[in-house]
């Protein structure tokens, strides 16, 4: 068994998400405001990569739940019994947070119109977002991004990952922030929770490499009041998949 302990940290107060603001999670019933979960991933993945090292960022799949929300100053301990099983989050009241699962890799196509990104373009801007705007099948305008040093210690330091690994390779948080940043590019979401997330990589991405976000609505559904959005995300370098996520979140939560 592989134990480490960390506290969670909300460092994002001034996000356009509201979530992570006392205010507006208490609002919906919440203690007080949500720590990011694509944080609580970065925590969750540190024993997956201590372990298998840069191959694992070349040849990995998990699955990430998001089961209860985290605040901040909650002392985590993130537990892995071993190779071919879960990682888990429990906080100090003895509450499960979050989960990661291993997965098969899948086949992924190098084939833009076999991941649906040949679709109907969603009208460039960002409309409140709203069940009749959430189209699925719409294609997000493709998005250009240089993975930076600067961001990549960034996104290192606010979850206290100190890996020598991370100097040369983009740290899984930095690329699961992406995903988050990719829905709020398209549309103005002043409230809402990540609640799970589908990554493989298929090639590990490096500091100041430049790769292309090509997005895909896959789903919208209504569950217990809630409504949610899926995406397919894929990070091209060149003309080849090297990470893909398909990444779920509540956009309107239930009052």
């Amino acid at each position: 068994m592989t134990t480490y302990h960390v506290v969670a940290r909300n460092f994002s107060t001034h996000s356009e998400n509201r979530m992570h603001s006392d205010e507006m999670a208490n609002r919906y019933g919440f203690q007080g405001a949500l720590v990011p979960g694509v944080a609580i991933y970065g925590h969750l993945i540190k024993p997956l990569v201590a372990h298998h090292g840069a191959s694992w960022l070349n040849d990995s799949c998990v699955e990430v739940r998001l089961i209860k929300p985290s605040y901040h100053g909650d002392a985590l301990a993130i537990e892995w019994p071993g190779v071919g099983e879960d990682v888990v989050a429990t906080n100090q009241r003895g509450e499960l947070v979050a989960i990661i699962a291993t997965r098969q890799p899948e086949e992924i196509s190098n084939e833009p119109g076999e991941l649906g990104l040949l679709g109907k373009i969603k009208v460039p801007g960002r409309p409140d977002i709203a069940w009749e705007n959430v189209c699925v099948g719409e294609v997000f305008s493709p998005w250009a991004v240089r993975l930076s040093l600067e961001e990549n210690q960034r996104y290192r330091d606010e979850i206290g990952d100190d890996d020598a690994l991370y100097q040369d390779h983009i740290h899984p948080h930095y690329l699961l922030s992406l995903a988050n940043q990719a829905l709020m590019q398209e549309y103005v979401m002043p409230a809402w929770i990540h609640v799970k997330s589908k990554i493989t990589h298929r090639s590990a991405l490096q500091v100041d490499d430049e790769v292309v976000l090509r997005s895909v609505v896959t789903d919208r559904s209504e569950r217990k009041g809630h409504q949610f959005i899926a995406i397919h995300l894929t990070f091209w370098r060149d003309d080849k998949v090297a990470v893909d996520i398909k990444h779920h979140a509540i956009f309107r939560i239930a009052e």
